[in-house]
């Protein structure tokens, strides 16, 4: 038992010592210090020596975690974030190629994202949202095959949102919200095999439900849909129950117009359903009502029959951060 303890220390002794002992890539540092360059004061200060892995009695830099790789340390976290950082995006973070998270959300970054953007291959979470940022969503974001969170709301990005989005295997959430984007929601979309999140609320998005599924599978793992305050028409069609692991529908301030179909109410799982603020007719079936996890229906601002009620109190849904920490 002694000499397993020991054997231990000795292993956790050696990484500490490699990792203590080896040398910052250069390309890392260089980028680093561009970085550091270009921030403010508010960064700046925090951020001490020429290493931002740290270097001898040196912390590594706030914000910034490293690896061990071979001979050298490798910069693969960067969270620079609620700091006022502003002026274009650093384009020297796509020289950062062994980044797996880049979260700069709640600064004061504006201009385009680079299209130097899908040189990060091993990029899991891309977090800029609550930014000034314009200009298209880079279609070279699809060439980040591993990136599992996509956070891109509360910006200014026009355009429309690129298919490229659907060869993002690992995608898990996409959060598209407040924006400027125009056109259809791609369908291909659907394809992602893993989203559970797909947030496009606040855009001047236009289509139906119907071309958005129209892929038989779409969606098979999706839990939440926002699709509030666009300009999407159409009725809600009843291949739309085929999306079994549905929890959070929210389809409020469109003009989606007819009947609300019986199928809906046999998703299983179906836990907040927004319809306020349509042109929605006719009457709700009876299995709503029965719905063993429905908690709130909203229906405000229709043309359903007398004799129409909600479901619960309605307000905001919100999602805190941490709720999907990884």
């Amino acid at each position: 038992m002694a000499s397993r303890c020991e054997l231990l220390l000795i292993c956790i002794f050696s990484i500490l010592f490699s990792f203590a002992h080896s040398k910052t890539l250069k390309r890392d540092v260089k980028a680093l210090n561009e970085i550091k360059a270009s921030l403010g004061w508010r960064v700046v200060y925090s951020w001490v020596g020429d290493d931002p892995c740290g270097d001898g009695d040196l912390p590594p830099w706030s914000g910034v975690t490293c690896s061990t790789q071979g001979d050298y340390r490798v910069v693969t976290e960067l969270e620079v974030y609620a700091v006022s950082i502003v002026g274009p995006f650093p384009i020297a973070v796509t020289n950062l190629l062994d980044l797996t998270r880049l979260d700069l959300h709640n600064n004061k970054l504006t201009g385009p994202i680079p299209p130097q953007i899908g040189r990060l291959k091993r990029l899991k979470v891309l977090n800029l949202r609550w930014n000034k940022l314009q200009d298209v969503i880079p279609p070279e974001i699809g060439e980040l095959k591993r990136l599992t969170h996509l956070y891109l709301s509360f910006n200014s990005f026009k355009g429309e949102i690129p298919k490229e989005l659907a060869a993002l295997p690992e995608l898990r959430y996409l959060y598209l919200q407040e924006n400027r984007l125009i056109g259809r929601i791609p369908a291909e979309l659907g394809m992602l095999q893993n989203l559970r999140h797909l947030d496009v609320g606040n855009n001047h998005l236009v289509g139906t439900i119907r071309e958005l599924i129209r892929f038989d599978g779409s969606f098979p793992a999706l839990r939440n849909l926002y699709l509030n305050n666009n300009y999407l028409s159409g009725g809600i069609p009843a291949q739309l129950s085929n999306l079994t692991n549905l929890e959070i529908v929210y389809l409020s301030y469109n003009k989606f117009i007819g009947n609300i179909p019986f199928a809906i109410a046999h998703i299983p799982k179906l836990t907040y359903l927004y319809l306020d603020h349509n042109q929605f007719t006719g009457r709700i079936p009876d299995a709503f009502y029965k719905h063993p996890f429905l908690k709130e229906m909203y229906i405000e601002g229709n043309m359903f029959k007398s004799g129409v009620n909600p479901i619960g109190t309605h307000k905001v849904l919100e999602v805190s951060d941490a709720d999907f920490a990884v």
